[in-house]
């Protein structure tokens, strides 16, 4: 399966590297941009579908209140879900395919960056300042994937409130709180892991992989300011004075 793939994907980046002139850089990049606007059919529902979650939480917290009986809550909610035509696991299917797509672009790149010639020219891994066959020396590449993954991983940040007021007393709403505390904290924490995680790893890696992760993520900020808005992230400018508070 993974040969298949890996075959679709490596064509068009040998076609892109023979358009460009044997600019490596530039192949990568329009790589990258085909691949998001292939998957965008899969892609678009569900972040429509997660933007009318989000838009549904103040009627979630309403059942929240209304039921104490745990089956009767998940019920209320799936009748919620399916009046506004909304699947929870529809999201499940894209990301399935996107972690394929991923696995096979890793070895596609390493492939391609393995090679010492295409089309009987010597391979120019050069772009810009980079040998896109090694990390990047300066750590820009890296830098800009931590902070790329920072935005989209606040713009993506459901908002889950740990102080959503509930009628319940004693020990189970104590259980409750204890509950929405720990999801908004896992939350809050990778948040900021993964922008570190993304950078310590990108340090290593080739720094054709790293380019790849880069205009990926900067796609899919555009793509989700575009259906969902600013998301999490819009305390941020906020506060930074860099978008008005609307009205």
């Amino acid at each position: 399966m993974f040969s298949f793939i890996t075959n679709i994907i490596y064509q068009p980046l040998l076609f892109f590297y023979g358009l460009f002139g044997g600019n490596l850089g530039l192949s990568i990049i329009a790589l990258t941009i085909l691949i998001k606007i292939v998957l965008l059919p899969l892609v678009i529902p569900t972040i429509k579908s997660a933007k009318k979650m989000q838009d549904l939480k103040p009627a979630l917290d309403k059942l929240k209140t209304k039921h104490t009986d745990k089956a009767k809550l998940q019920q209320a909610q799936l009748e919620l879900y399916k009046q506004n035509g909304i699947n929870p696991a529809a999201g499940c299917l894209p990301q399935i395919v996107q972690i394929i797509v991923l696995i096979a672009l890793y070895q596609v790149f390493m492939k391609f960056l393995g090679q010492t010639e295409v089309g009987g020219v010597a391979l120019n891994p050069n772009f810009l300042y980079l040998n896109l066959n090694k990390p990047d020396p300066f750590y820009i590449l890296p830098v800009l994937a931590g902070i790329t993954q920072f935005i989209f991983s606040l713009m993506m940040q459901s908002g889950i409130d740990s102080h959503v007021k509930n009628p319940k007393s004693g020990t189970e709403k104590k259980k409750e709180e204890n509950s929405l505390e720990m999801a908004s904290s896992m939350q809050t924490q990778m948040v900021y892991m993964m922008p570190i995680m993304t950078t310590v790893i990108s340090v290593n890696f080739h720094s054709g992989l790293v380019l790849y992760w880069v205009i990926s993520t900067l796609f899919s900020i555009v793509q989700q300011y575009y259906f969902s808005g600013w998301g999490g992230l819009k305390p941020f400018l906020v506060k930074l004075k860099i978008i008005k508070v609307s009205k």
